[in-house]
């Protein structure tokens, strides 16, 4: 079958338009009508629904994008054991981590390896869903558990702990707990029970049956954070946010989680990648820095 006519088809299943397919692909509309057409024509069926909101594939459509998706994943994973060959570290490397942990942790570091590696690419992938790195739907993984599927290389990064922090400019006006009993006074802020590791959802149970009487719920630490630095409360957060964020206060400090591990994981057939290896030695490097200043456990 044709590659091209394939990368078209992508094209248009990904835009939901020929024009817009064109327009990524440098193509006028009509080419890439006739390509499509004559797809179709190929295969005896209809590959998309054609409506005024854009297009849609059929059920024929998306069996034939799987396998397209299967064809493109295994290209990509030639072309990076090709460069991968070289000893310079450079080319795209898709990283995927939660919202927290990548906004607030990784993100601020990245200088320093961009600065010794300034031909590497990262793509940076925040999300709560676990992706699947065997499937290379990313190539390395930052979690808060230990990763559960099959070949893979894993290593424990950090522990974390949950604690209870607020702004000053917060206590100043409704006060310090000094207890649990004067925290149910206060409106305490933090992520979704879904979304958290086992310790961390252990950790707000407890705190909750204590009766809280009001409470707000994000479905990630960045937003959690937003909530406590414009007051609204006392915020449950992961204890690596206070290095970058003077104005936070602990709050019955010595009421924190047992500890989440961090660990760092890639699949083993990537274990050679120069991009890997030095992702791999920069992430280790930073994680002994921070555990030094003894910010984490």
């Amino acid at each position: 079958m044709d590659w091209d006519k394939l990368r078209i088809f992508r094209a248009v299943a990904t835009e939901g338009s020929l024009t817009r397919a064109g327009e990524s692909l440098h193509l006028h509309q009509s080419a890439v009508s006739r390509q499509i057409k004559a797809l179709e024509d190929s295969l005896s069926t209809t590959l998309f629904h054609r409506h005024a909101r854009g297009l849609i594939l059929t059920e024929q459509g998306e069996l034939l994008y799987d396998a397209t998706e299967a064809m493109s994943k295994r290209l990509e994973f030639a072309v990076a054991r090709i460069q991968d060959s070289k000893e310079e570290v450079f080319g795209v490397l898709r990283v995927t981590t939660t919202v927290g942990f990548g906004t607030l942790w990784l993100a601020p570091r990245l200088e320093s390896l961009y600065r010794r590696h300034p031909e590497i690419t990262i793509d940076l992938m925040l999300e709560e869903r676990i992706l699947d790195l065997p499937m290379r739907e990313a190539d390395f993984a930052i979690r808060m558990k230990e990763p559960s599927q099959a070949d893979l290389i894993r290593r424990k990064l950090l522990n974390v702990r949950m604690g209870l922090y607020a702004t000053r400019e917060y206590l100043e006006r409704c006060g310090n707990p000094s207890d649990m009993h004067d925290l149910r006074r206060h409106r305490l802020i933090c992520q979704n029970f879904r979304n958290e590791p086992g310790a961390g959802a252990s950790f707000i149970e407890e705190l909750f049956r204590d009766g809280i009487s009001s409470n707000l719920t994000v479905n990630n630490y960045y937003g959690v954070l937003q909530g406590v630095i414009h007051h609204l409360g006392v915020g449950i957060l992961p204890d690596y946010l206070v290095e970058h964020h003077a104005e936070l206060v602990p709050v019955l400090p010595d009421t924190k989680s047992t500890e989440i591990p961090v660990y760092l994981a890639y699949p083993i057939e990537l274990r050679s990648s120069k991009r890997i290896q030095a992702f791999r030695d920069f992430v280790l490097e930073e994680a002994k820095e921070y555990r030094k200043h003894g910010t984490a456990g």
